[in-house]
């Protein structure tokens, strides 16, 4: 199986795998978005170290299954390479209706397949009220004509 865009990246093809990134992680489908990476994928998120695309996938179910009305933005940092560096933000509530932001980085690195092989996530999260959303599009993909991180000064 192959992901396109293939590495090594240019500027065009990074934005265009974060933005794939971000569409997938928007459909909070933890099936589908595990196949973006590789069956040996490793990753470190806070402090849950999956290691595999089964452990992978049931990671993203336990999330999904926590963070409810999720919607996320992914903006590129830097790539080089097989390697992308991002930062981002979602918003999500709990079960009780308590809203929060989340703030992070991951660093991601491709294999030749275009599957990502590892993810190393940093993230800080926050609460806030549900007037101080920014992340008002319908659940799914975000539009394209929707402000982006920096455009929200964020």
């Amino acid at each position: 199986m192959s992901r396109p865009p293939l590495p090594p990246f240019d500027e065009a093809s990074a934005r265009e795998k974060v933005r794939l990134a971000e569409d997938g992680w928007n459909s909070r489908d933890p099936a589908k978005v595990a196949l973006a990476y590789t069956e040996d994928t490793v990753w470190r998120n806070r402090a849950e170290f999956p290691r595999g695309r089964e452990e992978a996938r049931r990671f993203l179910e336990r999330k999904w299954a926590r963070e409810l009305d999720y919607r996320l933005i992914k903006e590129l940092w830097a790539f080089s390479g097989n390697r992308i560096a991002v930062r981002y933000a979602y918003e999500y509530h709990d079960d009780s209706g308590n809203w929060y932001r989340a703030y992070g980085n991951e660093n991601w690195e491709f294999a030749s397949d275009g599957l990502m092989r590892s993810r190393h996530a940093s993230i800080n999260e926050h609460p806030i009220s549900e007037e101080d959303r920014k992340f008002r599009w319908p659940l799914g993909r975000r539009p394209d004509d929707h402000p982006g991180l920096s455009d929200l000064g964020l």
